[in-house]
């Protein structure tokens, strides 16, 4: 006969209950294996952050993507994105997603200079691509700037660092820029090119969304902020000379305004217009 082990059957169930417990705990719970992924996937964008392959302002594939390359949910996804952003390494913004954080460029706004001076200064590299260079007919709106019917027309994207941050179109008086060429501009700016004396310019920003053609130059999505800057420059005698329209991925760009002391009568920022 099989001898019955003894104890009261309370004592029974309580040793097995006590026993299923400490055989569950020898298996990993789906909680530690949540866990344990985002914190994976989070070292595995950490090292391809930093070896490169996503560099400074550069956007992040969507969570979307993140998620069918990772084989993981969106929630661990999310989560181990939001650990890097904790470390300061990506960030996000409503309407880019996320990105690799890095410094803004920032352009201070007291003085007539070039984006290309302000980035040098700071240490940086950077690089014209020229898109379009022709003269053409002025578009209405040049014209009334200008004065002219027949302008020098340059497209370009700026770059800091190897990553766009602008997309620049500047107009000039077919007069002012008959010497030049693609290589020039592509080297050296307006400032540097014309034989001319500059008095100064006027600049106005505006925010806007990206339209298809900006967000595949500045590789940021359809519709994504923008900031756009328009600027008339004029000569030494205050006739306009160039017309420049600059768009920037608002994640990447900041204004800088010095403000003296003490404030003007006025506490509205100076400049400020509304837009009808």
């Amino acid at each position: 006969m099989r001898s019955r082990p003894s104890g009261s059957p309370q004592r029974l169930r309580g040793r097995f209950r006590r026993g299923c417990l400490r055989r569950q705990a020898k298996h990993t719970t789906m909680r530690q294996v949540r866990t344990i992924r985002y914190r994976d996937i989070a070292a595995d964008l950490r090292g391809r952050v930093e070896g490169g392959e996503f560099t400074a302002g550069r956007l992040l594939p969507s969570e979307s993507e993140l998620s069918g390359a990772y084989s993981a949910s969106r929630v661990t996804i999310r989560k181990a994105l939001e650990a890097l952003r904790a470390e300061g390494l990506v960030d996000a913004r409503q309407g880019f997603g996320w990105f690799v954080a890095g410094e803004a460029v920032r352009q201070p706004l007291a003085r007539l200079g070039t984006i290309e001076a302000q980035l040098e200064a700071e240490g940086r590299v950077s690089e014209r691509r020229i898109l379009d260079f022709a003269v053409v007919r002025a578009p209405a709106h040049v014209r009334a700037a200008l004065g002219v019917d027949r302008v020098l027309n340059v497209r370009r994207v700026n770059l800091a660092d190897g990553e766009p941050f602008a997309r620049v179109t500047v107009w000039c008086p077919e007069a002012l820029g008959a010497e030049l060429t693609p290589e020039l501009v592509a080297a050296r700016s307006f400032y540097d090119l014309l034989p001319i004396a500059f008095g100064g310019a006027t600049q106005v920003i505006g925010a806007d969304a990206a339209s298809a053609d900006d967000a595949a130059l500045l590789a940021v999505p359809v519709g994504a902020p923008v900031l756009v800057c328009q600027r008339t420059t004029v000569d030494a005698d205050g006739a306009p000379v160039l017309l420049g329209e600059y768009v920037f991925p608002a994640h990447r760009t900041e204004f800088i305004v010095e403000l003296a002391h003490p404030p003007a009568a006025s506490i509205a920022p100076g400049g400020l217009r509304l837009v009808e």
